[in-house]
């Protein structure tokens, strides 16, 4: 059968064999496109096991070899799951055996695995991971039509060309980066540079030395680059910042665009419906107004506070969410809509748990701190065994008196948190999102 993407990716071939796919950015090291495609065909020549619609697991960190690898099992009919490159080898078989992967690449070899599942759909080739609020891996399957939908999507809504260089730090595999990075490169031929380290000073040297145009990054790092000591003509090639996986606070935003005169570009989507939409002037960001606006080729409704996203992007394999032939899905954010368009986040869909025999939104005391001046982000939840406990995390330099005297001025006394974690920055996963789990564990411990 036909390919879309394989399609998409021989066409980008013919244009632009010998020209530079992949820069790494520490060692210098260029792939060109040709490159890429002929050790994708060798890694498949060297393993020719019958990977036809399986799910086939690995893990490795940004570069040619990610590419590669995920070029080969797009060859090979596979169905890739990428998990995070720091994932323990024992987390990576306990994934591939709760999602019934055939097979396992060790960085070896393909490890095959027992009762592994054979896909029916022959148009499937990549599983995304999300454990939602399990903490179990829930697999969304895609097809290769959904994956290119989101990726050009995303490069028609914020004006990405070939004349661009993408800055890659996000993970290639994760939904966020699939979209803004590995998709455009197969897809339209927009090449990227791997870069070093997630530190300001590495990031200047790598803009320094390699001068990318879009960089796809997470609220830490702009911070992170905001605050420091940083030349502020050191990001002099930047034309494109897009944040993403987290709310970026305003002050950061301004920060940023105090010390390198770049606005940042607000990003929204979810693991289920690839990108949803986008702040095209900045300004919204700035101002910590909304997210922006829906992306091209995107519809929205808002149902009960909640968006009702509906694109060809969004996934449809055990979705039976349709509107004609294509998928919807609510992401758990509640939103509102403006009359112009514009999409405003105003919390986490949460529990509802019953304090002092009365009825408390975990998500109403979160979107409440999240309000406050100073708060740059706030958690809230309950620990196991403490159905009755509120604990809250909050990302602040105000004290913890300042708060609960803040708080208490528009909640009532039961909805007050019991249990506090003060902290200048939430910890972040590899994909950029707060660290719920350690957030939870420190609250509640």
């Amino acid at each position: 059968m036909s390919r879309p993407l394989l399609q998409s990716w021989q066409a980008t071939l013919r244009r632009l064999g010998d020209a530079p796919a992949v820069i790494e950015a520490e060692s210098g090291r260029v792939t060109t496109f040709r490159a890429l495609e002929e050790r994708a065909q060798a890694w498949r020549a060297a393993h020719p096991e019958p990977l036809a619609r399986r799910a086939v697991v690995f893990a490795l960190p940004n570069g040619s070899e990610w590419l590669q690898i995920f070029l080969g099992l797009l060859h090979a009919g596979a169905v890739a799951v990428p998990l995070d490159a720091g994932e323990p080898d024992t987390a990576q078989q306990e994934v591939a055996a709760a999602i019934h992967a055939g097979f396992r690449w060790t960085g070896a070899r393909l490890a095959p695995l027992a009762a592994a599942h054979r896909f029916r759909d022959e148009e499937l080739c990549l599983l995304k991971l999300t454990s939602g609020s399990t903490g179990r891996p829930r697999p969304l399957a895609f097809t290769d039509a959904q994956m290119l939908a989101d990726g050009r999507q995303i490069l028609r809504t914020m004006a990405i060309t070939r004349r661009d260089l993408n800055y890659a730090l996000i993970p290639l595999g994760h939904s966020y980066g699939l979209g803004n990075l590995t998709l455009p490169l197969l897809s339209e031929g927009i090449p990227l540079v791997v870069g070093s380290l997630p530190l300001p000073q590495v990031i200047a040297g790598d803009f320094a030395r390699w001068r990318p145009t879009v960089f796809p990054g997470v609220p830490p790092i702009f911070r992170g680059l905001a605050e420091s000591t940083v030349d502020a003509a050191a990001l002099r090639s930047l034309r494109l910042a897009i944040s993403a996986g987290a709310p970026l606070p305003p002050e950061v935003a301004r920060a940023f665009f105090d010390r390198f005169r770049r606005r940042i570009h607000g990003f929204y989507g979810s693991s289920e419906t690839g990108g949803i939409t986008y702040d095209r002037a900045g300004a919204a960001t700035l101002a910590g107004r909304s997210v922006g606006r829906p992306l091209r080729g995107v519809r929205l409704a808002l149902r009960r506070g909640r968006l009702r996203v509906c694109s060809p992007a969004v996934f449809t394999h055990r979705n039976r969410r349709r509107h004609g032939r294509l998928g919807w899905w609510s992401p758990p954010d509640l939103a509102a809509v403006a009359p112009n368009g514009d999409v405003r986040l105003l919390g986490r869909r949460g529990p509802v748990v019953k304090i002092a025999g009365r009825r408390v939104s975990v998500a109403e005391v979160a979107a409440r701190l999240r309000r406050l001046p100073g708060v740059r982000d706030a958690w809230v939840g309950t620990g196991a065994g403490d159905e009755g406990m509120l604990g809250a995390a909050v990302a602040t330099d105000r004290s913890l008196a300042e708060l609960r005297a803040a708080l208490r001025a528009d909640t009532a006394p039961w909805k007050l948190p019991k249990r506090w974690l003060l902290l200048r920055e939430f910890p972040v996963t590899a994909r950029g999102k707060p660290d719920v789990a350690w957030l939870r564990a420190r609250v509640f411990g």
